[in-house]
């Protein structure tokens, strides 16, 4: 009998209910409590909602059950149950049980009921995710240009205000620090192609942005083409550190959207870890930088690359790492991205991490694929990433599929986290050294389904770290070491695919399907909400189940299957 998906694990989440603007609002038109007083949260992106809950009575030993469906339907579906962790010292946590529902689809009301296990304490709300089509208002046409594009008019929730910018460029040939600035809400901002920002001899440390958000909410930046941006900086003879395509520091930013946009190629190259005049921590240019957001972002479908002579430190990240807002922000999800060319974190998600949601990306030639250190509020799911060429320095592979540990102390690692169904492909036998953290710490951890495919048998899985606390890793294909008293369901050895999988540069499409003889196929653990549709008992471990279509990441993911 293989074991619960979360055994000993607890959830709820409660709050007053919020209103949001119009096109994102939450939808509390009913929440009703029984035998509690305290009424549930749900907030929205296109394809989750993130709950929140505080029932009279919860506690460490009793979960909260999930169950949702479509307003109007008959038959209920099962979510992940929600665990008890409500953190001490912040308000940031918003209530004592968190949870997500997953996979949703955009613009549709659903009915939700929790209840607060053992007990006669129920929740029922209704909760709409957004939609993708927002009302138009009126569209600026935005002409080429040599000088920066400053947008401080707003629209309104009813009458998005739309900056159209296909067909036109904005070269500011590296006499100004920014080709956009936005200080303004319900903005759209589409299609334009972006370079040269960022003031050659402009030594201040200060990063710059090629699109800086000085402030707003309710930001979409779709469909644009950003290079060449960032600074030399003549101690290092490296790019100024997190100079980025996206920047932001606005504390009041929330519900920003980056879809379909290419994000390549920065001016400057960035340090690894290991330079012989400067051997620190790496810096370099970044492809989306966001530091202590309002969070509720959503990034989807871009396409962030570039080569070896022109690295980035991270890919998509910000700060701050140990505290309980970081990047992306609560209630944020990142997925369908295509990810290269770092010698740090592919991606970081750091921070609070609270019902932050990562999956179906594809992140290639990094050192740390994703960074999560550290998770202080959670929980945040990782699930359906493929990971290929893991890379430290130009010619050795190395790195982690998870970064794990902390940031700033151990007292930062107090959330929850799910590592669900991710592979670690092989690719020209780049393969990582260390999976969930190599010996890094690691705690308040659970791992079902995952392909732990690393370099060698004995490098580590997961992590064995004498500190790990309140962990579960099982039900993975490993073939490295894993910590005693784990993986009692896991299979051990190394996974065969089916024929023709890789990744397709061409098409930016993946496939990643294992054999039917291979370890691990039909032996994954199903996973309420999580694990793909099979046929048999049981899911595949990994990211891609067999009989699926191709994976497909980038901007083509964003659009309809053909």
């Amino acid at each position: 009998m293989r074991p619960t998906v979360l055994k000993d694990r607890l959830w709820i989440a409660a709050i007053l209910c919020l209103l949001c603007d119009l096109t994102v609002r939450i939808d509390t038109a009913r929440a009703d409590v029984q035998g509690g007083d305290e009424a549930p949260l749900a907030i929205p992106t296109f394809h989750c909602l993130g709950l929140y809950w505080s029932p009279p009575g919860g506690a460490a030993d009793k979960e909260v059950t999930v169950r949702y469906r479509r307003q109007g339907a008959s038959d209920w579906n099962v979510a992940l149950p929600m665990r008890y962790n409500p953190i001490p010292d912040t308000d940031e946590d918003l209530a004592d049980y968190r949870g997500s529902i997953v996979h949703l689809t955009p613009a549709t009301t659903y009915e939700i009921q929790l209840t607060l296990a053992g007990t006669q304490t129920t929740a029922e709300l209704t909760a709409t995710t957004w939609s993708e089509d927002f009302p138009i208002g009126e569209t600026v046409r935005v002409p080429g240009s040599d000088a920066p594009l400053a947008i401080t008019e707003s629209g309104t929730p009813q009458a998005w205000r739309v900056y159209d910018g296909r067909d036109a460029t904005i070269d500011v040939k590296h006499r100004h620090d920014s080709c956009v600035t936005i200080d303004a809400s319900y903005v759209i901002v589409r299609g334009l192609t972006l370079k040269g920002a960022g003031v050659a001899d402009n030594a201040r440390r200060t990063a710059i942005g090629a699109i800086r958000i000085e402030g707003g909410h309710d930001i979409v930046i779709e469909d644009c083409d950003v290079s060449d941006w960032g600074r030399l900086n003549p101690a290092t003879g490296f790019g100024f550190n997190m100079d980025s395509a996206i920047l932001s520091h606005s504390g009041t930013l929330q519900r920003m959207i980056v879809q379909r946009c290419k994000l390549h190629h920065p001016t400057c190259d960035g340090s690894t870890w290991y330079e012989p005049k400067y051997p620190t921590h790496t810096m370099g240019p970044q492809c989306i930088s966001l530091f202590n957001t309002a969070g509720n972002h959503v990034i989807r479908y871009n396409e962030c690359y570039s080569d070896l002579e022109h690295m980035y430190n991270d890919v998509i990240g910000g700060g701050s790492n140990g505290s309980f807002r970081g990047s992306p922000g609560h209630d944020s999800d990142i997925y369908g991205n295509l990810v290269s060319h770092c010698w740090d974190d592919g991606m970081e998600v750091e921070g609070g991490n609270r019902n932050v949601r990562v999956w179906d990306n594809y992140i290639s030639q990094s050192m740390m694929m994703i960074g999560n250190a550290a998770t202080s509020i959670g929980p945040l799911y990782i699930w359906r990433n493929v990971c290929a060429r893991s890379q430290w320095q130009p010619d050795h592979s190395g790195g982690y599929f998870l970064k794990m540990g902390f940031a700033g102390g151990e007292h930062w690692m107090t959330g929850h986290q799910y590592i669900f169904h991710n592979t670690l492909f092989r690719s020209d036998e780049w393969l990582p050294t260390g999976g969930l953290g190599g010996n890094r710490i690691v705690k308040h951890t659970v791992s079902r389904n995952n392909i732990l495919h690393v370099r060698s048998p004995e490098n580590r899985c997961a992590s064995e770290a004498p500190q790990n606390i309140d962990n579960d890793f099982d039900c993975d294909l490993f073939n490295g070491r894993v910590p005693e008293g784990h993986e009692t369901h896991g299979v051990r050895g190394e996974p065969i695919y089916a024929a023709g999988a890789g990744f397709d540069p061409a098409t930016k499409t993946g496939q990643f399907q294992l054999a039917p003889a291979s370890p691990g196929a039909g032996a994954g653990q199903p996973i309420p909400n999580f694990s793909d549709t099979y046929t048999g008992p049981a899911p595949d471990m990994g990211a891609h189940q067999r009989g699926a279509g191709p994976m497909r990441f980038g901007v083509a993911a964003g659009q309809p299957r053909p």
